[in-house]
């Protein structure tokens, strides 16, 4: 194997081993003759790269000898080598052997339309990676010179490009050190002044941006005589005006949401519709919002994303994509309030930055996607109260909603225009069907052709199941298809009301199944949930997932189940009605029931297993219910383990509604304690608080005394968190009550904590300490350190709110000790903040500022940006009691920027309140 180096010390390296390529003029004819590779070079213009204008006499020799040691260094091969050709000569080598052909080709790779940012980001890095330092050391003289300038200015480039991509990513504060390393070496590179200043705004450093515009400018009218740029000053402009967005963590990207479902295949007709849709939809007047009505099946869906994909390039920040499940047999609507999160979440918001209220939640949705040229769709809305939560307040947007029915509220209250879909032209079904079944196929049997269209009567979806039931049968005559519609009768879908039944549109294809899959067809019209997976399906009808598989491709083939991107199957919800029928008819109620456990054991297990990837912490608890056989799903890791539980969230929270209703009392409140982590990291309190809902009257009718400790202590923290102190109270002293009678020191322990942060919420001290105390003496008795670590601090930290600083620095200190021997970074990061508080308050501020530098130092590693802003907020209020003025001013200033961008009202009111104090001493 083969490689020459030029991006760094000029080196060849066969099968990973450098070759001496002797003195540095020899070297030089292999970089001359590289950089040209597989091209004619010239006798003439090898010898002037390798000596310049001024050679020596005997340069012709020379450079024969060192073409010859060259060709000796070089592996046997018939690809590589060094040959004469009419007028100089040629270095034959692959091009992937050449570090600055992959670093060229990487770069031109991440340039294409079809690399997104992260597939970008990765190209970038992979490029930039190939150097080893300066291109061609080791060679010197002119030519190498301008060479060298000439890849430097490449890698500036790619290096300005990755930096492009890892902005849009959201990654700028990230950046800020490096970049200000590139400024300062490129001082009147306007593209490295505006990567600099827009990471220097992310990072809340809009002064510095500023600054640093002012001194680019002056030096390019003093240098240059010219201002800057457009784009520069684009960039000066965006950050002057520029409203606070929400913070990310570190690492954590923004993606451009492109959440479109692909493109309805074979689409056919609606011209006028779609014409009528880009008349209505004009960004450019405001927020546009077309509602499509219609009843069930009538293509609505299918006409919005046809549309969205035929204009996407009128939205170039993204399209967004939810289904509200307005009219699904699968449960309840999605909540606006769910859909408002599943929005949010597609810009990489990191859940401690969203706010709980949902009218917070909504003012964060608008403000990003503000100043957007965005597309929204909406898809199965059940009225406008659903919706309203989810619209854009600025122009730019657009928006696409679906429902059966006409959202008058949403024309006469939000300006949306109305668009009512019915049934498709004669001439649009023909060309469906010649679409989906071929010409040649359609015109060989007209009549019957005629038939099918007529008992269709245009309605797409029963178009579509008659052309899936014909493709499943290529030797099934139309004719025959069409007499077994005509016995079964489709009346609904020729008087007028085609979304009332499609039952015997169904029933053929239903009786053309295989066994196997009208079992599985069945068994799909009852199972919990608006989708399913396909381990889940396995273990729903008792097949091993291959054979599972197999059976649900078959479905799909069809057009009895959809699969999406991520490979989740769905039925439409008139189809998934029928199967449940069929259900009802063709499968015993003990084998439905049977499916139906399989299920929850599966999704149980797995949840359970992904949980103890997510908190390998926490105390284990033993499953009751069984694990299915053939279908238990590994969890891999702990990003397996949160793309589980993204994709199955909505069937898990339908699942354990299931096992509620069905009195599996064991299996409900399990559930809830697999789904806790997951709700907390993702910030799904309210989903968590109906968990744990339904695992209390579980818990109670099991007369499970430990599981009913754990629902009622769990239902209590979650009230927390949706700032219900009162109802917290209520459950946690039943929970208490519950563990003291079982003797369970832990449980006994948590809940206490959970008193102490209830109490703390309201402002009763005291009582927060003596639980916090209480707590620690349990967990001392019971020799758990690592628990104990956290009651130090929050004793500490009470006892130093109640103004004794003496006993507050002793347990905080504790608390250190602890969480640093247990390598607990953000438990070290809070207890050095209690420390700091405590400095502070009680006149160290000398120390104060120590401790609560080393805490945001924590903080920020860790990407605890709540924290963060709390301890910059203290840091600054220690700074002007030390009289730092200005570090104070900076500080407050920092802890604004992520106020704002956290939703933090009240503590952003206060903080401008200290900024605008310090503007009257005149500090600047």
């Amino acid at each position: 194997m083969l490689e020459i180096r030029l991006l760094g010390e000029v080196s060849l390296l066969v099968d990973g081993r450098a070759v001496d390529l002797g003195p540095a003029r020899q070297r030089c004819v292999l970089a001359a003759l590289t950089l040209d590779a597989n091209r004619v070079v010239s006798m003439d213009r090898l010898t002037q790269r390798v000596w310049g204008e001024r050679f020596p006499l005997r340069a012709h020799k020379t450079l024969l000898n060192y073409l010859s040691r060259l060709r000796k260094v070089l592996p046997a091969a018939e690809s590589v080598g060094i040959g004469r050709r009419s007028g100089g000569y040629c270095l034959t080598v692959p091009d992937d052997a050449i570090d600055v052909h992959r670093f060229r080709d990487l770069r031109e790779r991440a340039r294409l339309p079809a690399a997104d940012d992260r597939r970008a980001t990765g190209l970038l890095e992979q490029a930039l990676g190939l150097w080893q330092g300066d291109a061609l050391t080791g060679v010197d003289g002119h030519w190498a010179a301008g060479e060298r300038d000439r890849l430097h200015l490449d890698r500036l480039s790619a290096e300005c490009d990755l930096t492009e991509v890892l902005l849009r990513l959201g990654r700028g504060e990230s950046l800020v050190a490096d970049l200000a390393v590139r400024a300062a070496q490129h001082p009147l590179d306007e593209r490295v002044a505006g990567q600099y200043m827009l990471s220097l705004g992310a990072a809340g450093r809009a002064a510095e941006a500023l600054a640093h515009y002012r001194r680019v400018r002056a030096r390019l009218v003093e240098e240059l005589g010219a201002e800057p740029g457009p784009q520069l000053s684009e960039v000066h402009q965006r950050i002057l005006t520029a409203e606070p967005g929400p913070a990310r963590r570190p690492g954590r990207p923004a993606p451009m949401p492109r959440q479109l479902p692909g493109p309805p295949p074979l689409f056919t007709g609606r011209a006028r519709d779609i014409e009528s849709l880009t008349e209505v939809l004009d960004p450019g007047t405001g927020v546009a919002i077309a509602a499509l009505a219609g009843a069930g099946g009538i293509g609505k869906t299918w006409l919005a994303l046809h549309w969205a994909h035929r204009n996407l390039g009128r939205f170039p920040d993204g399209q967004l994509f939810v289904d509200l499940h307005g009219f699904s047999p699968a449960g309840r609507p999605l909540s606006a309030d769910a859909a408002v999160r599943g929005l949010i979440d597609a810009f990489g918001v990191a859940p401690s930055d969203i706010p709980v209220e949902p009218h917070a939640q909504s003012a964060l949705l608008r403000s990003l996607v503000a100043g957007k040229r965005l597309l929204m769709v909406l898809d199965n809305a059940t009225d406008t109260e659903q919706v309203a939560p989810l619209l854009p307040g600025s122009p730019g947007c657009t928006v696409l909603v679906t429902s059966r029915r006409r959202l008058t509220g949403l024309v006469a209250g939000h300006g949306a225009h109305p668009l009512t879909l019915g049934v498709i032209t004669d001439a649009e079904a023909r060309a469906l069907l010649v679409a989906r079944l071929g010409a040649e196929r359609v015109t060989a049997e007209p009549g019957a052709v005629e038939e099918l269209l007529a008992r269709c009567g245009g309605f797409p979806l029963a178009l579509s199941i008659v052309a899936g039931r014909a493709l499943a049968g290529p030797d099934l005559p139309l004719a025959r298809l069409a007499a077994e519609l005509r016995e079964a009768g489709l009346d609904a879908l020729t008087d007028g009301d085609p979304a009332a039944d499609l039952s015997a549109v169904l029933s053929c294809s239903y009786r053309c199944l295989e066994k196997d899959e009208a079992r599985v067809f069945a068994l799909l019209g009852i199972a919990p949930g608006p989708d399913i997976g396909a381990e889940a399906a396995a273990a729903l009808t008792g097949l091993p997932p291959l054979q599972a598989r197999v059976v649900l491709r078959s479905l799909e083939q069809a057009s009895l189940v959809t699969q999406d991107q991520h490979g989740r199957f769905r039925m439409h919800d008139l189809v998934r009605r029928y199967a449940a029928a069929c259900a009802t008819e063709d499968v015993a109620d003990a084998e439905q029931v049977a499916a139906v456990r399989r299920l929850v054991g599966f999704s149980l297990h797995t949840a359970y297993a992904a949980e103890r990837v997510l908190y390998p912490q926490r105390p284990p608890i033993d499953l009751t219910c069984p694990a299915p056989e053939h279908a238990l799903r590994p969890v891999t890791g702990y990003a397996d383990a949160l793309a589980w539980f993204d994709g199955e969230h909505r069937c898990l929270l339908a699942l354990q509604q299931a096992a509620s209703a069905r009195g599996w009392h064991p299996a409900t409140w399990q559930l809830a304690w697999a789904l806790t982590t997951f709700h907390t990291r993702r910030g799904f309190f309210h989903d968590d608080f109906e968990a744990w809902q339904l695992a209390k009257t579980a818990a109670d009718r099991l007369g499970d005394t430990a599981a009913q400790a754990q629902a009622y202590r769990n239902a209590g923290r979650t009230c927390i968190w949706l700032n219900r102190p009162a109802e917290a109270l209520g459950h946690l002293h039943q929970a208490l009550a519950l563990t003291e009678s079982t003797r369970d020191g832990h449980e006994q322990a948590h809940t206490h904590r959970n008193l102490a942060q209830v109490w703390a919420k309201t402002g009763d001290h005291r009582r927060a300490r003596y639980h916090a105390v209480h707590a620690l003496n349990l967990l001392q008795g019971l020799g758990s350190p690592a628990a104990a670590a956290d009651a130090y601090n929050q004793v500490g930290w009470y006892s130093a709110l109640l103004g004794n600083h003496e006993a507050g620095r002793t347990h905080c200190e504790a608390a250190l000790a602890l969480h640093r021997d247990h390598r607990d970074r953000e438990g070290e990061a809070v207890a050095l903040h209690s420390l700091g508080y405590i400095a502070h308050d009680s006149g160290h501020h000398a120390d104060a500022v120590n401790f609560y530098q080393l805490a945001l130092t924590l903080f920020r590693a860790i990407g605890n940006a709540d924290e963060e802003a709390t301890t910059l907020d203290d840091l600054a209020s220690s700074y002007f009691a030390f009289g730092h003025h200005r570090q104070a001013r900076a500080m407050w200033r920092q802890a604004l920027a992520l106020y704002l961008a956290q939703h933090r009202g009240t503590d952003a009111a206060r903080t401008r309140e200290r900024l605008s104090s310090l503007a009257h001493l005149h500090i600047v």
